[in-house]
């Protein structure tokens, strides 16, 4: 019998749950998949969306992984210095075929080292801070440089997650899995980046939202 692919997500307080649930559902469906949900400790993790998740290991005692993917949300702020999340990172990395992450859950890698001289993406209204953790922002939903993959923001989990399966199993493998969790997008507006939005809703969404995050990611960088 083949061993199985240990596929581990770290998580940590107030991450974004689609960042998470997304790739979860579709790299679970991987032949051989076997899903490790690794924390500081067992308690349930609060997430952006007031649901709670429980982890199946903890750090100390999650085993060693073929794909780590780590995800992103406005708690990756605390994560970088938790002192836990980025360590469990950065032990497992050099023992993977994968490092993965989404969303803004690339600094989390970057804050180990694994994205130094790396192409790599995360959600738009971050990219201008990867030279901090010495990546080269490449647009794109999806990035790869070597075996570090990266996506953008939040839904774009999902789209890392099939070009993750084609690259483990093959694309026909990739398909069957969309076809059989009906991902076939087609949302009712055009406008889920800015490129397609518009300068006005993006500015007003950053003004509202981003500069401020943005600003706040960027002051926990600066104390790694």
């Amino acid at each position: 019998m083949a061993a199985p692919i240990n596929i581990v997500f770290p998580i940590f307080p107030h991450l974004t749950q689609l960042d998470f649930m997304g790739p979860l559902q579709f790299l679970s469906r991987l032949p051989g998949a076997a899903v490790h949900v690794a924390a500081a400790s067992l308690d349930p993790v609060p997430t952006d969306c007031n649901v709670a998740l429980v982890p199946t290991t903890s750090f100390g005692d999650c085993p060693q992984a073929d794909i780590i993917c780590v995800p992103g949300g406005h708690g990756v702020r605390e994560a970088l210095h938790d002192g836990a999340t980025v360590p469990f990172i950065a032990a497992q990395a050099p023992g993977a075929r994968w490092v993965t992450s989404v969303c803004t859950g690339a600094f989390l890698l970057g804050a180990a080292g694994l994205l130094k001289g790396k192409r790599a993406t995360c959600h738009w209204a971050y990219t201008q801070l990867l030279p901090l953790v010495g990546a080269e922002h490449q647009p794109g939903r999806v990035v790869e440089d070597g075996n570090v993959i990266t996506a953008g923001g939040v839904t774009s989990g999902i789209d890392f997650a099939l070009t993750l399966i084609a690259r483990e199993a093959g694309e026909e493998v990739a398909r069957m899995i969309q076809l059989a969790l009906e991902y076939d997008p087609a949302p009712p507006f055009v406008g889920g980046h800015p490129d397609s939005s518009g300068a006005e809703r993006t500015g007003a969404l950053r003004a509202r939202v981003y500069d401020r995050a943005a600003e706040a990611m960027r002051a926990a960088l600066d104390q790694i």
